[in-house]
This record gives structure tokens, C-alpha cells and sequence, in this order.
């Protein structure tokens, strides 16, 4: 096979997988807020401006589509916990930062981690998407764990916690949040902002 046989083959893969993706993205919108159950590729169709058929071309199934909108929506929001990392040089600055970030993104982006909690409960039941719940939840955990070792750094004393129970409680703190502000709760963003801060002091 010809290099030039080779770049040609390379461009063709990448440009399909762009385009799997952007596909997933306009879908995004409409599988947050219709949740898996009563989602489909049909579905997807008829609440967005993509066509049945594309959706069948780039996605083997309606978890096939899932499993890519799950990995860009929690990667993107796993990226905005990391980024404060660069900008904050002080433990209380880093702490302050983080609590405001988790309580925009409860707010902000609500209909996403609603999405992500029912995708994880149905990865119980559904082996299609699975191995993509796994894959993600373990660089979330990452992530949360980064942001606790640079503040532990910053404060001169190492963790209490072990990085899954790191992990663990900040999971438990957003999803109590999140249905809270579900539900109406007004104060659920300012409770969660609070826990957050409460969370990074216990931990060293």
C-alpha cells in the first residue's frame, strides 16, 4: 500500500468520525431532555433537523449514539473542572473556583447530567453503552482526583480520602444537588456551592 493509499484511507476515517460526531452533538439536545427510554433513533430524528437515515449510516444503534453523546458531554464538562486548575495559586482560590464551577454547571447544564445519571443507571441493564459509562466515569474520577491532589499540595497536608472515595462524595453532593434544583429547590445551587467548600476542608 502507497503512502499516498494510506493518507487517503487516514482522511477518509477521520472525516467520518467528524462527522459521527458533530451528528452526535445536534442529537445531544434532544436525548438530555427526552432521556433514554423514550429516545431512539427515530425519535432523534423527528425532534431534531438530522435525517433517520444518516443517523443509521454513522451509528450501528441507538446506543451506538448514546455511548458518543455520553463520551462528548462529559468530557467536555470533565475539561471545565480541570481548567480552573491553571488559574487558581491559592487553596482557597482553587476550593472557591471548584465549588463555583460544579454549582454553574448543576444550574447550567442540568439536562446533561440528568442524561448522564439515567445513562448510568441503564448501563445495569443495557450492555450496549456500558463499556462507555465505565471509560468515562473513570476520567471523571481522575479529573476530581487531580483538582484534590493539587489542593492538598497547596495546603501542605495530604488527603484523607483515597481517590474513589474523593470521587464518591463529590458524585453523591452533584446528583442530591441536581435533584433539588430539579425539583424547584431554590436554594439547591447556593447549598451545593457551600457543600463543595465544606468537602474540600474535610478532606485534609
Amino acid at each position: 500500500m502507497t503512502t499516498a493509499t494510506k493518507r487517503a484511507e487516514r482522511a477518509g476515517t477521520d472525516k467520518f468520525a467528524l462527522r459521527r460526531r458533530a451528528l452526535a452533538e445536534a442529537a445531544l439536545e434532544t436525548i438530555a431532555e427526552r432521556g433514554f427510554a423514550r429516545t431512539g433513533l427515530r425519535e432523534i430524528a423527528q425532534h431534531s433537523e438530522l435525517s433517520h437515515g444518516s443517523l443509521h449510516y454513522y451509528f450501528t444503534d441507538k446506543n451506538d449514539l448514546i455511548a458518543e453523546a455520553v463520551r462528548i458531554s462529559k468530557h467536555g464538562l470533565g475539561d471545565r473542572y480541570l481548567a480552573v486548575l491553571a488559574e487558581a495559586d491559592t487553596a482557597e482560590g482553587l476550593a472557591a473556583a471548584v465549588a463555583d464551577e460544579l454549582a454553574r454547571s448543576v444550574r447550567d447544564d442540568a439536562p446533561l447530567h440528568r442524561l448522564w445519571y439515567d445513562l448510568r443507571n441503564q448501563a445495569l441493564f443495557e450492555s450496549g453503552f456500558g463499556d462507555t459509562i465505565a471509560e468515562v466515569e473513570a476520567q471523571l474520577q481522575q479529573a476530581i482526583w487531580t483538582v484534590v491532589e493539587r489542593y492538598t499540595e497547596l495546603c501542605g497536608r495530604p488527603s484523607r480520602f483515597p481517590p474513589l472515595l474523593a470521587y464518591a462524595l463529590t458524585d453523591g453532593m452533584m446528583q442530591h444537588a441536581l435533584i433539588r434544583h430539579l425539583r424547584g429547590d431554590a436554594d439547591a445551587i447556593d447549598r451545593l456551592r457551600r457543600d463543595c467548600l465544606d468537602l474540600f476542608a474535610a478532606c485534609v
